[in-house]
């Protein structure tokens, strides 16, 4: 598990995070104790007995970056049953929970949904391995944005190609457009989608200069029915008839989505320049507003927008597979700003709001409130 906090992507480590909150630790400056969950322990902490407890399957962690040009252009991919911790306290309608999914494991990392954000340069082509050895039903990898051989497709019904329970299969992929891109299964989409199979691949140009804090946020929404079927609930459902409940961001809904570790915080130091990598990994539109930062689109779909195209806005408009990239610099009043879906309906767990597609943006300096405390608490970080 990497050490780094923040939306993945993000350069703080855990231990400049504890200093940014304060030596007693976010929890200790209001005066709380850690919080608990139903069962009396301890809430919060990833890979914690709390998130183990309710049964046998894994929890499915947040994605991580895997760099593959550090890794000879090759990473082998495999569907990991899991389970996905929404939002595992008590705090703002929880806890949620997706009780099945099939979680996306790169090499020997932890599986994640989403899954792990692939990365590599222009003209890196890469080796990537479904192992589907340990599997009890077929899969695919279909890669979105760049140009490819069609055996190398990833979809079964177009090249003939399915990994079967039991095999592997290497496709080959060429790093020849630049840009944000998607992957994700193409064995019955409409339902491994829906199950957690997608992640974000991200192809940098040549000579491509990072900005400040270079971050990764994957939008979803889920009809829990499909989870829970699978996870053996007596529970109709249809994807004709998708009625979507859950709203994640990262694979976590608010308040889980502000919790350092386990969440995708924004964290920023003032005069930071912040330029986000957007997917939409979901079946329905979501219009993210930034509350006090105005930003400009600066690529959408693998395409580098001009800067005589580009504009300064507050609401960015993401459809089901849509990329977008957004930047802008950390320059307003030095606090704590939500980032959310601006479908209100969306940025709730169940009846409760706030909750659901809501994210932060965090400045360096807030992080040692009473304010910035009481959201760790409702996170259920615990310092």
């Amino acid at each position: 598990m990497t050490d780094n906090v923040g939306a993945p992507g993000t350069n703080l480590s855990r231990r400049q995070f504890m200093k940014a909150t304060g030596t007693a630790g976010v929890l200790g400056l209001a005066g709380c104790t850690a919080p608990m969950n139903r069962e009396g322990e301890p809430r919060g902490a990833t890979g914690t007995a709390a998130q183990q407890s309710g049964g046998s399957l894994p929890g499915a962690g947040k994605p991580q970056v895997v760099d593959v040009t550090e890794q000879n252009n090759q990473v082998t991919l495999r569907s990991v049953t899991s389970r996905l911790p929404v939002h595992p306290g008590d705090a703002m309608g929880g806890p949620v929970e997706l009780p099945r999914v099939w979680a996306w494991q790169a090499d020997d990392r932890e599986p994640s949904v989403p899954g792990p954000i692939i990365r590599t340069t222009e003209g890196e082509d890469m080796e990537v391995t479904l192992d589907n050895t340990d599997a009890d039903m077929p899969h695919t990898v279909h890669f979105h944005g760049v140009r490819k051989t069609w055996e190398n497709d990833g979809v079964p019904t177009t090249t003939g190609i399915t990994v079967q329970p039991g095999e592997k299969h290497t496709y080959r992929i060429p790093a020849n457009v630049p840009g944000t891109h998607l992957y994700h299964c193409h064995y019955q989409t409409h339902r491994h989608i829906d199950m957690g199979m997608y992640g974000i691949f991200r192809v940098d140009p040549e000579g491509y200069e990072p900005a400040d804090q270079e971050l990764f946020m994957t939008v979803k929404d889920w009809d829990s029915r499909l989870n829970r079927q699978m996870a053996g609930e007596d529970v109709s459902y249809s994807p004709r008839n998708r009625q979507p409940d859950v709203f994640t961001i990262n694979g976590r809904s608010a308040p889980r989505t502000l919790h350092p570790e386990d969440g995708s915080p924004v964290l920023v130091s003032e005069g930071d320049t912040v330029r986000i990598h957007y997917a939409n990994n979901g079946y329905m539109n979501h219009p993210i507003h930034t509350h006090n930062h105005r930003f400009r689109v600066v690529e959408k779909d693998g395409s580098r927008i001009p800067e005589a195209a580009q504009y300064e806005e507050d609401i960015l408009d993401l459809a089901p597979a849509e990329r977008k990239t957004i930047e802008f610099e950390a320059d307003a009043d030095p606090g704590i700003y939500l980032m959310h879906c601006h479908k209100v309906s969306h940025a709730m767990n169940g009846n409760a709001y706030p909750g659901g597609m809501v994210g932060g943006i965090v400045y360096e300096s807030a992080m040692d409130s009473d304010i910035f405390a009481q959201l760790m608490e409702y996170a259920g970080y615990e310092g």
